[in-house]
């Protein structure tokens, strides 16, 4: 057991976030952590790791466990460039770097005896610095940023020059460096584009210690984690496997609370008419006095409301564009101060139709969108907006942009006008999921994902015919996804969208725009491009299975009478067989060492290759060494696996 809570509750004036939280993180489990926004998941992490206080209950943290956290914003210092800032995960190896420079200066100022003594402690450091991958720690380091998309250059950056989507990425970098006994990381694919959401999955499916995560991303749910703990009704429930085993629970869960709060609905109105019935009757007192107790002690079923798994949205029907909404030809894009960043973009986008922007951060996907939008003039070409396009842009800025001291309303109102066109606002705001007493909630005191619900809101309130969306579902709890995934499939106008969510892409678009290289193409293959998931890891189990010794089976079968010449014969035939099964175990023993170390070998050399800077200056060639040391390690882990097996049958 790793960290335990119990009966843990928490409150904000009269709102209850949750009460009686119980569940353990179990050494080597990967736990999603799902709820609406709201609902108190960021607290409850920051409860675990000690950064807030539970009003009630008690949490368990084993003496000397390590544990790493990524918020959703951070408020740290980078003084350092971003290599110096991710070793810092390493500490344990930095610590033994500096005792070896001061060793190393103590050698030379020692003369005799003590001289000697110092050599002597600097072997015993040098071997626990080379024992604990302190050659290799920097080209870890760098290989991790690769995966999470810095170039070489970006890793040699002042970190503190860098947005903060980038700083995050670092900071996750960091945490994987460290590899703490539990990984606690809040919305960890925020900043994250399609690339280095894959490289994370794999990551974190080999993640050998505990892991607790908050994600939306189904597609990073169902490839990551084994156990989900929801967050709703004010209480956590725990379900076995991904996101899609999660909502076939969840299901059957409501659907049984169902069944039995009908059936006590049906045994509470059957005891009511008794009551009601012999009430006046001297002989049935006793039984009657009776019944009322037991409605007096009869806890009500609550019942999951359906409205409150899902909220609905509808867009305002937009005028009729023209044909042509979006046409780009021959467009070179960069800023007027800066190179080309995108050559050659050739691009007709017609009415009605659903892109999704998609490539690695950096490529050039927001030049594109603004260039679109006429924000940056393009250096040659042009781009024309057909006729009758009316423009809804929302971009993560506006999420900034909130006054936090106005409430939900006001800030709606402000952004909006008095009233949208033909629209009423509480209507709007109530589609939104701000309903009742939550549209006179300050904006100060909305969760992330709150925010960028009203956000939303105020981009998408009024009628328009061409919607673009940078990055929508960043903060957004899973039934908000929903919500937007249902109004864009139904929405009547055009949609160009940028996001790093798959389920998304896959259910809401169907055609693909791939930035990539300073080029720009055009896919109709969607589920190609987006469902490119590695392939699954063999297990241990099915490692295991192969593996079990010849002999035992062979032995099993062995009858005879004891004392007897069968019982010589078969004994002696059974011998045979084990030394037989010996030898061939040694063999197997041997033959797994010599793998082994054939593997560690390669392995050895990829890091070495990975320690050079300028292979991050080839994204290509970084990416296929990346991929290519991924699975070498995973064979030398698979190999190891079966040669410690091999030893324990011999």
């Amino acid at each position: 057991m790793v960290i335990a809570c119990s009966g843990l509750s928490k409150e904000f004036g009269s709102r209850v976030l949750f009460k009686d939280v119980t569940f353990r993180l179990q050494p080597g489990k990967r736990v999603a952590l799902l709820g609406g926004n709201g609902v108190g998941k960021t607290t409850l992490l920051e409860i675990l790791v000690g950064i807030g206080e539970p009003d009630t209950g008690s949490i368990t943290r084993p003496k000397g466990s390590r544990i790493g956290y990524l918020p959703q914003e951070l408020l740290e210092e980078w003084p350092g460039s971003v290599i110096e800032e991710v070793l810092r995960g390493a500490d344990h190896i930095l610590s033994l770097t500096d005792k070896l420079r001061k060793l190393e200066i103590e050698m030379v100022n020692t003369t005799g005896k003590a001289h000697d003594d110092v050599l002597e402690r600097y072997g015993i450091v040098q071997s626990q610095f080379e024992t604990q991958g302190g050659y290799q720690v920097e080209a870890e380091a760098r290989r991790i940023l690769g995966g999470l998309g810095f170039t070489s250059a970006d890793m040699d950056r002042p970190l503190k020059e860098m947005s903060g989507g980038w700083q995050m990425r670092a900071a996750l970098a960091r945490l994987l460096l460290e590899e703490p006994d539990v990984l606690i990381l809040d919305e960890p694919t925020n900043h994250l584009d399609v690339d280095s959401v894959l490289w994370l999955e794999e990551q974190l499916r080999a993640w050998p210690h505990s892991l607790l995560f908050v994600s939306h991303d189904r597609d990073f749910i169902d490839a990551v984690a084994d156990k989900v703990i929801e967050v709703a009704w004010n209480t956590t429930t725990e379900y076995t496997g991904g996101f899609a085993e999660f909502v076939v629970q969840r299901e059957e869960r409501i659907a049984m609370a169902a069944a039995r709060a009908a059936n006590q609905a049906r045994q509470r109105a059957h005891t009511e008419q008794f009551i009601e019935r012999f009430r006046y009757k001297a002989t049935k007192a006793r039984q009657v006095q009776s019944r009322i107790k037991t409605l007096q002690r009869l806890e009500e079923i609550p019942v999951p409301k359906v409205a409150e798994l899902k909220l609905a949205f509808g867009f305002p029907e937009p005028r009729r564009s023209s044909r042509v909404v979006i046409d780009v030809a021959s467009a070179d894009m960069g800023y007027p101060d800066g190179d080309v960043v995108v050559h050659d973009v050739n691009l007709v986008v017609e009415r009605g139709q659903k892109l999704a922007l998609i490539g690695p951060n950096g490529a050039g996907k927001s030049t594109v969108l603004k260039s679109i939008l006429g924000e940056i003039p393009v250096k040659s070409g042009s781009v024309t907006i057909g006729s009758n396009v009316d423009v809804a842009y929302f971009a993560q800025h506006q999420v900034d942009a909130l006054d936090l001291s106005l409430t939900v309303e006001q800030e709606f109102r402000k952004a909006v006008g008095a009233q949208p066109k033909n629209r009423n606002a509480r209507t709007v705001l109530g589609s939104f999921g701000f309903r009742g007493d939550a549209v006179d909630r300050r904006v100060g005191d909305l969760s992330g994902g709150e925010r960028t619900r009203l956000a939303l809101a105020e981009t998408m309130c009024n009628p328009v015919n061409l919607l673009i969306l940078d990055e929508p579902t960043n903060h957004l709890d899973l039934p908000s996804c929903d919500v937007l995934e249902d109004a864009l499939s139904v929405y009547p106008g055009t949609v160009l969208i940028v996001s790093h969510d798959r389920h998304l892409i896959r259910n809401t678009v169907e055609t693909l725009v791939e930035v990539r290289d300073g080029q720009l193409k055009r896919h109709d293959d969607v589920e190609e491009h987006v469902l490119n998931r590695p392939a699954e890891r063999p297990t241990q189990s099915s490692t295991k299975a192969n593996t079990s010794s010849p002999s035992k089976t062979k032995l099993a079968n062995v009858q005879h009478k004891p004392g007897s010449a069968a019982d010589t014969k078969a004994r002696k035939r059974a011998e045979a067989e084990a030394r037989q099964s010996a030898r061939q175990a040694q063999k197997n023993v041997e033959r797994l060492e010599r793998k082994v170390t054939q593997a560690e070998a390669v392995v050895t050399e990829f890091e070495r290759q990975l320690a050079d800077p300028e292979i991050y200056d080839d994204k290509k060639a970084m990416q296929s060494l990346i991929a290519a040391h991924d699975k070498a390690k995973a064979l030398a882990a698979n190999l190891v696996s079966q040669w410690e097996e091999a030893v324990s049958a011999l």
